[in-house]
């Protein structure tokens, strides 16, 4: 059975509790590659907690609860992939907490009969005492099952994402992915058996479990917050990528940068495909 469209008008999740703990913030870290130098203080803020900082990136794990609203409309949830992902700061995420988050379905964006359809949400999170804002996170997944449901909500287009420059890049950053990254990384709250069981990845057209895309998006911050950023959490004020294809753990991404005043345009690849798994993205500094 496709997406029920009518189901969106109204769908949300209200005053979701987060209960985030310094382990669990720091967990996150080693699971988008932070700390592997644990000599180097920059990295070791983020992985240890005597003056433990929060990373950006963390808002869009901490809000990650679309799937309860890719149920909900009838998604088949075998054939959900990650799309797109972005995180707007307010102020910096404290790496322990009281939180509570709002999140709710924008628009479906249907790409017609057998070529599946967009679900777009997006996610408030702010302080439970006080209810200051603290971030606001934006997701696109692609439903592959759910093409001919037909397009609705108030967003109806795909988040547009400016090209690099003819140019070679201002910075690359090469990152090895472990081959149980994913199985870290699934740690953090995202639990599907996509990025851990064979059968099930199989069952999804994979060769083997991939890496997640909210894995992918913090490993892209890395990059940004290493080349660009010196580690200072505090500079990067929100994040965005387009996602175009999965990593296998154990690959090789490259992330390159373009540095503009006041932002940092960016894509990455696999090294050993030589295929684009984020086409396009950019960071506001």
């Amino acid at each position: 059975m496709p997406i029920d469209r009518a189901m969106v008008d109204g769908l949300s999740l209200t005053d979701q509790p987060v209960h985030q703990t310094a382990a669990a913030s720091i967990l996150y870290a080693l699971g988008t590659g932070f700390g592997r130098d644990p000599l180097d203080g920059r990295e070791r803020r983020f992985v240890h907690e005597r003056d433990l900082v929060a990373l950006p990136t963390l808002a869009a794990q901490l809000t990650f609860a679309g799937h309860v609203l890719l149920e909900r409309i009838g998604a088949d949830m075998r054939l959900v992939v990650h799309a797109g992902q972005g995180v707007a700061l307010h102020r910096p995420l404290p790496p322990e907490g009281h939180l509570l988050f709002d999140t709710i379905v924008t628009g479906i964006i249907d790409k017609g009969a057998g070529r599946g359809a967009l679900v777009l949400l997006e996610t408030h999170l702010r302080e439970r005492t006080g209810g200051g804002l603290l971030a606001v996170a934006t997701s696109t997944a692609f439903a592959r099952g759910d093409g001919g449901c037909g397009s609705a909500g108030r967003d109806r287009a795909p988040p547009l994402f400016p090209a690099p420059p003819a140019r070679p890049p201002d910075h690359v950053d090469i990152f090895h992915t472990r081959p149980d990254q994913a199985l870290l990384f699934r740690l953090s709250g995202d639990m599907n058996p996509l990025h851990a069981d064979p059968e099930a990845a199989r069952a999804a057209g994979f060769d083997r479990p991939i890496l997640h895309g909210l894995c992918t998006y913090g490993i892209c911050g890395r990059a940004v917050l290493a080349s660009v950023l010196d580690f200072d959490a505090t500079r990067l004020r929100a994040l965005h990528v387009r996602f175009a294809h999965p990593v296998f753990p154990g690959e090789t991404i490259m992330t390159e940068m373009w540095v503009e005043e006041g932002r940092v345009l960016l894509r990455a690849h696999v090294r050993e495909r030589a295929v684009a798994v984020i086409s396009g993205g950019y960071a506001l500094i």
